[in-house]
């Protein structure tokens, strides 16, 4: 079934100049970009966006790197994007993810880990929300 998840280049990726290469990834793995933008996040959209986490340890370091420098924020479409896209991200952790993925390339850790992708249909319809108008979606 088509459908539609967020994505993001973290601000790691971004810094060390591998946008363009995860992109080429992205066009590469059958993706259809519907929606992207280059942003900076401030503290406080990132601890809305990751509001989910806010009673976790992490939270606090992941909003702070969040905010750190732009990232590009993309909507995907597919047949089972969501899936399609965290397998070619990897696990979270780049020491375990599968050869080949974008984390084991490009990630320096588990924080620092180079890419977001959503992990559910409605965590997919949240994120997209939170960043994107539906007339922002281009076909």
């Amino acid at each position: 079934m088509t459908e539609l998840t967020l994505a993001i280049i973290k601000p790691d990726a971004v810094g060390r100049r591998l946008a363009g290469r995860i992109l080429q990834r992205i066009e590469d793995g059958g993706f259809h970009i519907r929606a992207m933008r280059r942003a900076h996040l401030s503290r406080r959209q990132a601890e809305g966006f990751y509001a989910v986490h806010r009673e976790r340890p992490f939270f606090a370091s992941l909003t702070a790197f969040m905010s750190s420098g732009p990232a590009i924020i993309l909507v995907l479409e597919a047949e089972d994007a969501i899936k399609r896209w965290r397998a070619l991200m990897g696990a979270t952790d780049p020491a375990k993810a599968e050869p080949g993925t974008l984390r084991r390339e490009f990630a320096e850790s588990i924080e620092r880990n180079a890419t977001h992708g959503s992990d559910a249909p409605d965590t997919a319809a949240y994120e997209i929300g939170y960043f994107f108008a539906g007339v922002e979606l281009v076909e």
